[in-house]
This record gives C-alpha cells, sequence and structure tokens, in this order.
C-alpha cells in the first residue's frame, strides 16, 4: 500500500494567530490568591529587648541549644549562658526555672566537657542565687545529682561529686533534707551489696567494698574522694540540726551551769509599769510546765524517710552500713598494710583515708547524742563496735607522722611532733585527739575496770600533748579539752583529775597563745571549777591548780586592759562567777588587784565598752572590803566622764548597799566600807573636781570660759555641756544617797565642815559644782541644821554669781541654755529656804560698785525675784533693802532718759512689795 497515512483528527496542532490570547484550558487550575498582613507587636517587642552575648544568642536561643545532640553545641551554649547571665544579672530572676532544670539535665551527659562547663555554670549561679530563690527547684537539682551519683559511667560519677561539692558549700541545708537517699548514694559509690552467707534468704543484704579497674585513679584515691564529701556532708547535718553545739566541750549536755543570756530589769521603768518582768517556774529563761503528758514533735508525724539522720532507726541503719566499710578502708591503709616505703604514693592517701574514716566516724557519734535516749544509744554503740575498734584502732596508737618532713624554716610549733603537718596536709594530732574522742565516747564509769588499758594509753597521751609545750590551734585545743573532759567524767577521783588539770594549767601559762585557744581554756577551766563548786558543797576538796587558776585571773584583767576587750569579757565573767560563790582565794586576788583595774586614768573599767564596765562596777559588790584609796579611785571613775552616768549611779547605790547607812537588819560584813571613807567618797563626787583641777582652775580667766560679775567674789567656770549634765546627773544621786542617812543634822554638818574646808575661799568655781552644792544644802536642809556665817556668805556669792551668769547667756548660745532650769530652779530653792541667804544676797547688790551694763541685770534680778511666788514673803520682807537698791540704780541713772527696764522694774515694786499684798498667789517666772 503506497498510499499516505491520514492523521488522527484528535491530534491536529492549533494555530494561534498573532495577537490573539491564548485560550484557557478545560481542565486550568486558577493559581490566583490574596494575602493579609498579621500584625504580633508584642512578640516583636520581646525579642528587640531581650538582652543577647556576643554571637547575638539571647536566653531563648542558649536554653533550646541545651537538647542539641552535638556536644559541641551544648558546651557552647552553657558558656554563652554563663556570659549573658555575668553580663545582665537580672535575666536569671526572669528565667530561673528554665535555667535550673536545663543546666540540672546535663548533669549525666555523656560529654565530659559538657559537665564539666555545666559545674562551673552551676558555682557561678550559686553565688547569684540565694536559698530560698532556689529552694522550689532543689528537689529537681537534688534528683539530677542522685541521678549522676548512681549512673553507671565512672566519669559521670566523678564529676557529680564536684556538682556536690558546689551544694554542700551553697546550699547546705537544702542538701541535707534528702540526706537518707544521697547517704545511699554515697554507700553505692565506694561499694555493692552482697547475699550474706549466714542467712538463706535475701531479707539482709551485707555491703562490701568496690573495686573498679575501669576507673582513671586507684580505688583508694577514690574512696577517698568519696568519704571526704561524705564528712563534708555529715558536718554539714550536724550544723543545720536543731540542737547544734559545738564540738569538744559544748558535746556534754550534763552542764547544768550553761551560759544563759540574762534579763536587764530597769526598777525605774518596773516602778513606773513601763517594764514587765515574766518569772518563769524554772529560775530560767524558758517556761517549764509540769505536766505528765509530751507534746508529740513535728518530726514524729513524718515518714522515716522524711525524718532523715534525726531518727534513731534511720541513723542506726547507716551506721550499720557504713561503720564496717570505714573499717575495711581503714584496714587497707593501717600502718600493717601500707607499703614501708616513705613518699610512696599510696603512703599519703593512706594517711588522709584514716583522717576521713575517723572524721565520719567522730560526726556519727555527735548525731547519736542529739537524740532523747543517748544512754541507750551508747550502749548499743560499745555493744557493737568496741572490739572492732580496740583491734583496728588502737594497736598502732599513737599515730605519728614520718621522719622525712621538709621544714623551711626554723619553728619551735613546726618542730614538735605534735604540730606537724605531712605534704598532703594531714593533722597527726588531730587524727589521734579524734580517735581519742571517738574511743572515750564508749567508755563510762561503770566500766572503767574493763576499759582500763586503752583508757590509760588515751591518758597518758593527752596528758604529754599538754605538757610538752607545742603550739597548737584552736581545732586542736577544742579537740584535746574535750577529751579530758570526758577522761574527767569517767573518772572523777581527785587523783585522777589533778593531773589532767594541772596539763591543762601548763598549756594555759603559755603566751602569746591564739585568742581562740586562750577562749576554750577558759571555758574548760570555768566548767570544771562550776563542776567542783557543785561537788565540793558536800565534800570540801578543791583543786589547788584550779585556786592557783581563779586567783590569777583579776591580775590577767588587769594587764589585758583594752589589748582585747572580748577575752575581757571573758574574764570578767569567770571572776563575778566565782566571786557571787565567795571564793576566798578569787576574792583576795581581787582585793589586792582592785586598784589597777579601777584606776581612773589607765584602768580596766576606763578602757573596756559600756557592757564590761557594767559587769565590773557590779563586782565592787563582792570586794572584801573598800579602802580610801580604792574609794578615791572610783569618785574618780565616776566624775570623769568615761562611764555613764546610770552606771555612776550603779556604782554609788552599791556602795550605798555596802556601807553602815543601808539599813540591814542583819550584820554586814565588818569594816567593809569606813563612816568616814563613804563621806569622803560621796563629798569628792557631790564636788566633781579633784584638789588640783580646782587649783589650776584659779588661773583662768576671761571669757569665754569665766562668767565675772564685779558684785560677786566667785568667778564661775563654764563646764562643757556634757560635762555638766553628767555632773548634773551623779549629783542627783549622791543628794538621794545623802538624804537616806538617818541622822540629817549631822549628815549637814559634814557636808558644811567640807564646803568650808575646800570650796571657801576659792575665787574660781565650776557651775556645775556651784549647782551642786546648792542641790545638796535644800535636799540636806531642816530645821535642827545650824549654818556657820561663812557659808551663807559663799552660798549668797555662788547665788548671785549663777543668776548672773542665767541672765546674761546669749539666746543663740544653745549649749548653756540647756543648763538654765537646773541652776535656776537649784538657786531659788536655796533662796526660798534660807532667808538669811537672800538678804546677804540683796546686801551685796551695792550698785554703786558696777558699770552701768550690769544695772539692767540687777534690775532684771530684782524684778524677776518680785515675781517669783516662793520668794514673795521674804521679799516683802527686805522691802528697805530692795528700796534702797532701786534708789541707788535711779541716782545712778539720774538726768538720763528713763530706760524700759527701769519702768518695769518701778512697775513690780509697786505691784509686789509697796502695796503688801496678803495673799499673793504662785507667779510663774519666765526670763
Amino acid at each position: 500500500m503506497t498510499k499516505k497515512r491520514k492523521r488522527q483528527e484528535d491530534f491536529q496542532k492549533v494555530k494561534l494567530k498573532v495577537g490573539k490570547k491564548k485560550p484557557k484550558l478545560e481542565n486550568a487550575t486558577d493559581t490566583t490568591f490574596k494575602t493579609k498582613a498579621i500584625q504580633i507587636p508584642e512578640q516583636l517587642k520581646e525579642d528587640g529587648v531581650l538582652p543577647t552575648q556576643n554571637r547575638k544568642l539571647n536566653i531563648k536561643d542558649l536554653l533550646s541549644q541545651m537538647h542539641h545532640y552535638s556536644p559541641g553545641v551544648k558546651h557552647n551554649a552553657l558558656l554563652g549562658l554563663k556570659e549573658l547571665l555575668s553580663q545582665y544579672p537580672f535575666v536569671i530572676d526572669a528565667h530561673l526555672s528554665s535555667i535550673i532544670s536545663e543546666v540540672a539535665a546535663v548533669f549525666t551527659d555523656k560529654d565530659s566537657s559538657v559537665r564539666g562547663a555545666a559545674v562551673h555554670l552551676l558555682q557561678f549561679l550559686a553565688s547569684k542565687i540565694r536559698a530560698e530563690q532556689i529552694a522550689p527547684f532543689f528537689p529537681l537539682v537534688s534528683a539530677h545529682l542522685s541521678s549522676a551519683m548512681t549512673h553507671i559511667s565512672e566519669g559521670i560519677q566523678e564529676d557529680s561529686l564536684k556538682v556536690l561539692d558546689v551544694l554542700l558549700e551553697a546550699y547546705p541545708a537544702l542538701l541535707t533534707d534528702r540526706s537518707i537517699i544521697l547517704l545511699k548514694n554515697f554507700v553505692e559509690l565506694i561499694s555493692h551489696q552482697q547475699l550474706s552467707k549466714r542467712l538463706k534468704s535475701r531479707d539482709k543484704l551485707s555491703w562490701m567494698l568496690s573495686v573498679n579497674p575501669n576507673r582513671r585513679v586507684t580505688s583508694q584515691q577514690w574512696r577517698l574522694n568519696v568519704l571526704t564529701r561524705l564528712k563534708k556532708f555529715l558536718q554539714a547535718v550536724v550544723d543545720g540540726s536543731s540542737d547544734t553545739e559545738d564540738e569538744g566541750l559544748q558535746e556534754q549536755k550534763d552542764n547544768s551551769h550553761s551560759v544563759r543570756n540574762p534579763i536587764y530589769i530597769s526598777w525605774k521603768l518596773h516602778a513606773n509599769n513601763q517594764q514587765h518582768i515574766q518569772l518563769f517556774e524554772s529560775g530560767g529563761l524558758r517556761p517549764k510546765i509540769n505536766s505528765s503528758f509530751r507534746l508529740r514533735s513535728l518530726t514524729s508525724v513524718m515518714d522515716s524517710a522524711e525524718k532523715g539522720l534525726s531518727s534513731a532507726e534511720n541513723l542506726k541503719g547507716f551506721i550499720e552500713i557504713i561503720i564496717p566499710l570505714l573499717i575495711e578502708c581503714w584496714i587497707e591503709a593501717s600502718p600493717a598494710q601500707s607499703a614501708p616505703i616513705l613518699g610512696n604514693l599510696l603512703e599519703s592517701e593512706s594517711q588522709q583515708l584514716m583522717q576521713q574514716v575517723l572524721s565520719i566516724i567522730h560526726l556519727l557519734w555527735k548525731l547519736t547524742k542529739r537524740h532523747d535516749e543517748t544512754y541507750k544509744m551508747e550502749l548499743w554503740l560499745r555493744m557493737n563496735y568496741l572490739v572492732d575498734f580496740k583491734h583496728h584502732f588502737m594497736r598502732h596508737f599513737p599515730y605519728s607522722l614520718p621522719d622525712t618532713v621538709k621544714h623551711k624554716k626554723k619553728d619551735p610549733c613546726k618542730s614538735n611532733r605534735n604540730c606537724m603537718k605531712s605534704s598532703n596536709n594531714v593533722d597527726h594530732l588531730l587524727l589521734n585527739l579524734t580517735l581519742c574522742d571517738i574511743m572515750v565516747s564508749l567508755a563510762s564509769t561503770s566500766t572503767l575496770q574493763t576499759d582500763s588499758g586503752w583508757l590509760d594509753m588515751i591518758r597518758k597521751f593527752v596528758t604529754d600533748t599538754l605538757q610538752d609545750g607545742s603550739k597548737l590551734n584552736s581545732k586542736q585545743v577544742n579537740r584535746l579539752l574535750g577529751v579530758t573532759w570526758r577522761l574527767m567524767q569517767i573518772q572523777q577521783n581527785k587523783v585522777a583529775t589533778e593531773p589532767l588539770i594541772k596539763a591543762v594549767y601548763m598549756l594555759y601559762q603559755q603566751r602569746n597563745l591564739l585568742f581562740p585557744v586562750r577562749t576554750l581554756l577558759l571555758k574548760f577551766f570555768s566548767r570544771v571549777y562550776q563542776k567542783e563548786d557543785l561537788r565540793t558543797q558536800r565534800i570540801r576538796s578543791r583543786s589547788k591548780v584550779l585556786s592557783r587558776w581563779l586567783a590569777g585571773l583579776p591580775q590577767q584583767l588587769a594587764l589585758l586592759g583594752l589589748r582585747n576587750p572580748e577575752l575581757s569579757n571573758q574574764l570578767i565573767d569567770i571572776i563575778h562567777s566565782a566571786a557571787s560563790r565567795s571564793n576566798k582565794e578569787l576574792l583576795q586576788s581581787l582585793q589586792a588587784t582592785a586598784a589597777r583595774i579601777y584606776d581612773p586614768l589607765e584602768g580596766t573599767l576606763v578602757l573596756l565598752p559600756a557592757e564590761a564596765q557594767r559587769r565590773l562596777v557590779q563586782l565592787v559588790y563582792f570586794l572584801p572590803c573598800l579602802p580610801a584609796s580604792l574609794l578615791a579611785c572610783l569618785s574618780r571613775c565616776c566624775i570623769m566622764g568615761r562611764m555613764s552616768s546610770d552606771l555612776a549611779a550603779t556604782l554609788i547605790g552599791i556602795l550605798h548597799m555596802r556601807s553602815s547607812f543601808a539599813g540591814w537588819k542583819c550584820q554586814v560584813q565588818d569594816n567593809s566600807v569606813n563612816d568616814v571613807d563613804y563621806f569622803s567618797f560621796l563629798f569628792s563626787t557631790l564636788i566633781g573636781f579633784s584638789r588640783e583641777e580646782l587649783t589650776s582652775l584659779q588661773g583662768i580667766r576671761g571669757k569665754p570660759h569665766i562668767s565675772q560679775t564685779q558684785l560677786s567674789p566667785i568667778r564661775l567656770y563654764l563646764t562643757d555641756l556634757d560635762q555638766f549634765l553628767h555632773h548634773w546627773a551623779v549629783t542627783e544621786v549622791i543628794c538621794h544617797s545623802l538624804s537616806t542617812i538617818p541622822s540629817q543634822s549631822q549628815c549637814f554638818d559634814i557636808l558644811q565642815t567640807g564646803i568650808c574646808k575646800y570650796l571657801v575661799g576659792l575665787v574660781v568655781i565650776p557651775d556645775s559644782t556651784a549647782g551642786s552644792v546648792l542641790c545638796a544644802i535644800n535636799k540636806l536642809l531642816d530645821q535642827a541644821c545650824i549654818i556657820s556665817e561663812n557659808l551663807h556668805r559663799f552660798l549668797a556669792s555662788c547665788c548671785y554669781s549663777l543668776l548672773y551668769f542665767l541672765l546674761t547667756i546669749d539666746r543663740e548660745d544653745a549649749e548653756h541654755l540647756q543648763k538654765r532650769d537646773m541652776l535656776w530652779g537649784s538657786c531659788i530653792s536655796a533662796l526660798a529656804l534660807l532667808p538669811r541667804l537672800l538678804r546677804l544676797m540683796l546686801q551685796s547688790l551695792q550698785v554703786s560698785r558696777i558699770c552701768r551694763e550690769e544695772l539692767p541685770v540687777v534690775a532684771q534680778l530684782l524684778r524677776l525675784l518680785m515675781q517669783h511666788g516662793q520668794l514673795r514673803s521674804h521679799m516683802i520682807t527686805n522691802e528697805f533693802l530692795v528700796q534702797q537698791i532701786i534708789k541707788d540704780i535711779m541716782t545712778l541713772k539720774s538726768g538720763e532718759v528713763q530706760e524700759q527696764w527701769l519702768t518695769d522694774l518701778h512697775y513690780c515694786f509697786n505691784i509686789y512689795l509697796a502695796s503688801h499684798p496678803q495673799t499673793p498667789g504662785p507667779i510663774n517666772t519666765v526670763y
């Protein structure tokens, strides 16, 4: 067939014409669409405000990278977080929850660099976040820590200890709340469980030390690392317990004379119902409720896991697990097992391991003493562990330092074997003392015969350590005194205790002891004395060494001065305690040293702070005798202003109680305060200045220290306001003491004799002294008192000098204005009580001898005296004198324009005197 095949019509090509649109296909898809903008201003605003670090990543970006699969990204994210949070600390508070959860999650990361960065970041955060802030998130942190400690990877376990170090340093209280879980983790880090061969069932599992050859460190080094953290953790548990007690001396609970904060009572406030005093039945600061019912503590409603080691059951369970493991560690590190080659790393680790083992046992022993049934707990510990401890611990006791210790300088402290420390910083004396403390806690008086062998070893070691003259630090001395106290409690006869007390006293006599060491020794001796004082009430057999120590305390106090106020306070407390118990040796020593302690210039009393001064003033009450020389020192202390006026009032009250005028119904101490010496003390304190000081004042002339008038032979020395107020407060107490003396007339005669002998004839007198004398005269004067003419004239001159000074004070002189009310009141009272005194003062107003500038002052004084209600009758009696003075003033002012002050004087004279009113009312004078 040669014919051409025809094309099918279905596939014919459509021809398009130019300029025509292409026709739409029937199955064409419409691709057109419309859009609208979405407004998110808040999100855009937040992204703009969030701070970023150098890589321009904000907190959300960095936290999101913590979930990345790449270790490098997570490591960089942690570094970026630390950089960001250090630059912008406020971000921590805003994103605290997210930061804590993300950082804690990488505690178990597989990469070591990530874990290291997490530890560094956690350490940085711990310095920025307070405990109360992180407390809501701490269970999460603790859970991740537990997961890391029990992880199968050795590297994660090792890094978990670094995390634990950070948390123990920053948040010990929060970490110890989960003590049971973490303690189990500690055990699992160094041991594994094994079925006990004695039991067929699997009810009880024993623990044995584990060895892992895959670790980067040796098994002994790993155990040392874990036990070091366990010791820190147990120390945090001990410190955070409710009955926190210090080590050594403060551990014992049988001290009935524990230091309590006394309640200070102000009897003035109490008398005015301004201070309420609550008395408790127990005689202490806490009320004692006599009831057969006992309230259940809050911890009793918790389960055993929540109680932690505060539960006796939990504590016993942990001791049963950890003590066998610690003994195994000790056996491996003991001298019999360790290599004899000095300088070997194993030996260094062994020394540290032994110290950690004993420290952990010591802390566990301290926790056992926090429970109510301490005796039962000690009995349980003795029954279970005394045999093992004697066999393993006491075999090579005492443990000493190897001979190859390098010394850089010759130092008596470092050259002593007890003070040596090896290159690994192991304190061998502290190690031995810790062992002694553990062992003596298992002994008691009832087991003395059984334990005499190893107790004699400990007693000899303690005695030798105290007597060898080495310089010990506070931690060593604290542990040493704790062991000594326990030994004295176990064997309480004088033959056993006296050598121990003597050894401690030899250490106390060393020079240049550190303040914490001296404090511990003082507390020890004070406690021994109090214990002995209770015992010797029935059997008087005091320790000679203790008596010698007590007798030396006052001399030490006098020598110490202001060099160490804290130590001085401790000495004062001990002296006060012994003096209140009438210790003969101490009172004799205190009497001999009193002149140095109460010296007004360099004595301990004037050098120490106010609280110590109060205690020293109280000691005056216990002094056997108060001679005149000591009273002179005490008087100077009162008036020099180096102790407060309230304290001076207390001292004056104590001396009054020691005098024969206190009104005791029972017989007081003979010749404690001589009456003549007591009056000399009161008069010297009333004057406020010594004879030498008054003599030196006579040469002072002119203002601003002297107030002088031509009508009085006495010039006033103007004292400072502080000195004046102090002197005036003391004067009021002196006047009260004088007023309580039964024979007022004889007391007044003594005061009059003293004034005439020491003050009359002086030209310059301090204003406070003049006011004090007038105040005392007002207090003691009665109808039976006879005043000499010399005293009358002296008092009249004092009154006018004081009144002239008060009327000429510049209103801008605020310091002297505060003296006005006190001095004015004493002058007016004296003039009202003594009419002759007013007459003598008016007779001395010879205006012809004064300058014209003083005339207005005299006129103002006369006007005020006439206006005063208490002086009205006396002024009427002396009307002629007043009239004569006014005439003399008029004569001097004749021919001049009459000034206002003169007009006022005439008016007052005509109103109050010339008219002779029969019933003058009390007019308060305002000047």
